[in-house]
Order: structure tokens, then sequence, then C-alpha cells
């Protein structure tokens, strides 16, 4: 199974638009043109397929992680000091 794939069942599962995989993207600072996205869920024969890269996909399901539970909670640091 190919990233490309995965991006596609993904989308179709949680029932993505173009608009929302670009804007989840974005909240880990990636940007991608719906055209640039659109080539992904091509025919791998159509002369405009492009594979979906480990780090494409890598960026999508933090930004996934990120759309679905919100961002991560700050740490609390200890007061401790180690002596």
């Amino acid at each position: 199974m190919t990233n490309n794939d995965i991006l596609k069942k993904l989308r179709v599962a949680l029932k993505l638009r173009d608009d929302d995989i670009v804007k989840i993207l974005a909240l880990v600072d990636f940007r991608i043109s719906k055209s640039e996205l659109g080539a992904f869920f091509r025919k791998e024969d159509h002369p405009k397929y492009m594979e979906c890269g480990d780090q494409i996909l890598r960026n999508f399901l933090n930004g996934l992680v990120i759309h679905m539970r919100g961002p991560m909670p700050p740490k609390k640091q200890d007061n401790k000091k180690s002596s």
C-alpha cells in the first residue's frame, strides 16, 4: 500500500475535503496548494500524478492528531532542582 493509498483512504474515512486537508497540514506549518494535493489523488497512469512522499504523509498525520485532539497542553515545569 502506497502513501497515496493511505492518504486517499483517510480522506474518505474521515470525510475530508481538499480544503480540510490543506488546513490540517497548515496546523503543522506545512503549506501545500489544492492543485498539488489533487495530484496525489489522481490515478497512477495520469500525466499529472505525483507520489505522496513520507514527509507529506507524516505532516498530515501529525496535523490530523492536532485537528482531532486539539493542541498539546504546555508541560508543567518542576520547581525541584537537582543537587
